[in-house]
């Protein structure tokens, strides 16, 4: 070659790729280094500059140097992430996969024999040293089994609801201690391989049409009998055949669609047998469900009639006395809690539109009439019954729109509390409204009265509402542990683990205290010392600038440039105006809606997760305005960059990034973004935890990767164990259900879904085999498929 060179189009083209590749880098690693960031992408940026200039003037030089780039970029990988497989891939794959392209363009650019032969060989050692690299990090992959499963105990915990867990499914978690668990073994960890799909169900609630993801039905059906009852994304009611999944009856409470809030949801329904009834007798046995309209709802479970002596034909208004309720602002999503024959229930009030939102009141109505017993509105605690005449339940209120647990014998419900109307501004809160936000809140049946609270954040602006039921167990305590008191298991969407005595609300185990960062828009409301976990969290150590990710060297700087620039100060970080600010975890969890199981004769708590940020900001009203937000009911509003939400009646609006996703829809946080864990109960103690979820649906631009990867993917829905030592699980955006060995969390099976499982499996048995159901209806937020499919798996023959 000559020293001018012997320039090639093959080598020009690549040249220039290199070139402005190095360009992008060297001018937003500049950036990244004015902020403090890592130095390597304006070196590489330089030095690829550098290496497309003498590519495009046909020097070898160029590929060499661009050669020695990678192998440099591969080191800094080691140094800077060592053996975590997922973080290598933004970092490593785009610059090998560019040094085959390099490889090729120096064969073209020298006339020497053999040029193609060595290429050929190069562009071999490329791939194989990919190969290689990523095997051995894959097989480092994982945290693995931690500690030893503790052995079965022989004598399971007192359940403190009226029925066990057997052949049937009485209630929403199983009962109402919310365990989701089973006492069933003919599937177990030996043969659960086998399982085949007994049969497939269909609600025929569908939307029109079906790109329309709002409906996504997460229903975890009832077992009674020989009958499952379960509703449909807009609460169709439906009692099915146990055995063949044939359809007994349905009855549907014509939902409007104008009061779907931003999903169509229900959870489930509830059953309740009338004690003073007689064989026979219409509606002695009935299923409750709360609609998206908010009513309550029941039928006769035999033939699916309204229960005419059920308030006004088997309908209850929960609006009533909450004054002008804009359609799709008040919705019942879950399952209504029967304690003691009192249904008691919440409701969700449409997030971040007005800090005048309807009231989050709590209602108790008599499980047989339909009359109201009591409401608790936390402001006017000596109300008794509906307001007097020309009040409301107070506006904007905390509410709560999860399942709640109960106790029979203690005649206490545990309803996990929201916010108050708005979430991310506190100033406006009345001294009621901050007592009982994002707490849980022991209420007596009998009376309505709060007995005890449990405030997991102090003026939260974080939206960690608690979204999980707790359960509730009896707890070993003394130095034998042969004693118990009886305790409720506490889950946050901060991850926080917390166990309390359900009789007080006094905790069982280590409360710390946090020492939360300060500033902010509200300097003054923010608390200096919070509340977390002593016992166990399953909260991630704070985000550092390596954990951002992306598909390449680019976009990983793109999201390493912004989490410079955001207001990160760890948990807790005060909301800003003036920029980003991150939020992790992000609301969704930690745990949410899905909540916990637990395996009392092992002692083990199973709880899937998830482990995402998320990037918000607040905004001026003047931004918003330009944005066109307006709250709900309002006439169109154009929303943000991500998930906004107008917050009128306070100074500021929000806008939030949920999952903090770049254009390519890719997370800036490195995988994985949910797991699932096992915890000894007697220690606390992680025993195993893994990633839960296959990219196989994810990829950059929307793309399914179709990958049977597990790269741990966002989850939303709750695990199911079994005395079978089984733990099944959907809950992920890949649309698949696994069954999970509870000793060393591998999994043992695993299905396609005919749609998103965003739902809670069930499990029982009718006619001496054991079926386990899972509903796969779709998720707005997980943007999996929408179905109407309930999908029941056995073993053969």
């Amino acid at each position: 070659m000559t020293a001018r060179g012997n320039p090639s189009i093959a080598g020009w083209i690549v040249g220039v790729i290199v070139a402005l590749i190095g360009l992008v880098l060297g001018i937003g690693g500049a950036w990244l280094a004015v902020l403090g960031g890592s130095l390597y992408y304006v070196l590489t940026g330089i030095a690829m500059l550098v290496a497309g200039f003498w590519l495009v003037r046909g020097r070898m030089i160029g590929g060499w140097l661009y050669l020695g780039v990678v192998a440099l970029t591969i080191l800094w990988s080691f140094w800077e992430v060592g053996m975590d497989a997922w973080a290598h891939v933004p970092r490593d794959v785009a610059p090998l996969i560019l040094s085959v392209a390099v490889v090729l363009a120096m064969a073209t650019l020298t006339t020497r024999p053999g040029r193609w032969k060595r290429a050929g060989i190069g562009v071999a050692i490329v791939l194989i040293f990919m190969a290689g690299e990523f095997t051995i990090l894959g097989m480092s992959g994982g945290n693995g089994v931690l500690a030893a499963m503790p052995a079965p105990q022989g004598q399971g915990m007192r359940d403190p609801s009226a029925m066990q867990i057997g052949s049937d499914w009485p209630a929403y978690g199983g009962t109402n201690a919310a365990r989701r668990y089973s006492r069933l073994t003919q599937i177990n960890a030996a043969n659960v391989g086998k399982l085949k799909r007994a049969w497939v169900a269909h609600t025929g609630d569908l939307p029109d049409d079906m790109g329309d993801n709002k409906y996504g039905a997460e229903t975890t059906p009832l077992k009674i009998g020989n009958r499952l009852y379960l509703c449909s994304a807009t609460n169709k009611m439906l009692a099915l055949d146990a055995a063949s999944g044939k359809t007994v009856w349905t009855y549907d409470p014509k939902v409007g669609k104008d009061w779907i809030p931003y999903t169509a949801a229900c959870r489930g329904v509830a059953y309740y047998r009338n004690p003073q009834a007689q064989a026979g007798d219409a509606c002695a046995e009935r299923v409750i469900e709360g609609t998206l309209d908010g009513r309550l709802i029941a039928v006769d479970t035999r033939t699916g009639r309204p229960c005419q002596d059920f308030g006004n034909n088997g309908s209850v208004d929960i609006k009533k006395g909450m004054g002008a309720v804009i359609p799709g602002m008040v919705a019942i999503s879950a399952v209504p809690t029967i304690v003691d024959g009192v249904v008691v229930t919440g409701h969700e009030v449409l997030d971040g539109q007005n800090a005048k939102a309807p009231s989050g009141v709590i209602q108790g109505f008599d499980a047989v009439t339909g009359k109201l017993d009591w409401a608790w509105d936390m402001t006017h605690p000596d109300w008794t019954g509906y307001p007097p005449d020309g009040q409301t339940w107070t506006r904007g209120s905390p509410n709560s729109w999860t399942t709640f647990s109960g106790d029979n014998q203690l005649g206490l419900v545990y309803v996990p509390m929201g916010n108050a109307g708005v979430d991310y501004v506190s100033g406006y809160r009345t001294k009621p409204m901050t007592q009982f936000s994002s707490a849980l809140v022991a209420i007596d049946v009998k009376t309505g009265k709060p007995k005890w609270t449990f405030q997991t954040v102090k003026k939260d602006v974080w939206d960690y509402d608690l979204g999980a039921q707790g359960t509730l167990v009896d707890w070993p305590v003394g130095s034998s542990g042969q004693g118990s008191v009886p305790a409720i298991i506490l889950p946050s969407k901060q991850g926080d683990i917390y166990v309390l005595d359900r009789r007080n609300g006094r905790p069982l185990t280590p409360v710390a205290e946090y020492h939360a960062p300060s500033g902010g828009v509200e300097p003054a409301e923010r608390a200096t010392v919070q509340p977390v976990s002593g016992w166990h969290t399953l909260r991630k150590a704070p985000l550092i600038e390596k954990n951002m990710w992306g598909m390449s060297p680019i976009d990983q700087m793109v999201c390493r440039i912004n989490f410079k620039r955001a207001s990160y100060k760890g948990y807790l970080t005060p909301p800003t105006v003036d920029k980003h600010f991150i939020e992790y975890p992000g609301y969704n969890g930690g745990t949410d809606w899905g909540g916990i199981a637990v395996d009392p004769m092992r002692g083990v708590i199973i709880a899937n997760y998830n482990d995402m940020p998320n990037y918000d900001r607040l905004l001026t009203r003047e931004q918003a305005d330009k944005l066109g937000l307006k709250p709900h009911g309002s006439g169109p509003s154009k929303g943000g960059a991500g998930e906004a939400g107008p917050q009128v009646n306070t100074p500021y609006a929000i806008d939030v990034n949920a999952g903090w996703q770049m254009p390519t829809g890719l997370l800036c946080k490195e995988p994985p973004y949910g797991g699932i864990r096992a915890i000894d109960m007697r220690t606390g103690k992680t025993i195993w935890d893994h990633p839960l979820g296959e990219a196989r649906n994810n990829g950059p631009f929307g793309i399914p990767s179709h990958l049977p990867i597990t790269i741990g993917t966002p989850n939303n829905g709750g695990t199911v164990v079994t005395a079978g030592g089984v733990a099944f699980v959907a809950a992920t955006t890949d649309n698949l259900i696994r069954a999970i060995d509870m000793r060393t969390g591998k999994i043992l099976w695993k299905d396609v879904l005919p749609g998103g499982g965003q739902a809670t499996p069930m499990t029982y048995q009718v006619g001496g085999k054991q079926y386990l159901v899972i509903m796969a209806g779709g998720h707005h937020f997980m943007k999996t498929p929408v179905s109407d499919a309930l999908v029941a798996y056995a073993l053969p023959g």
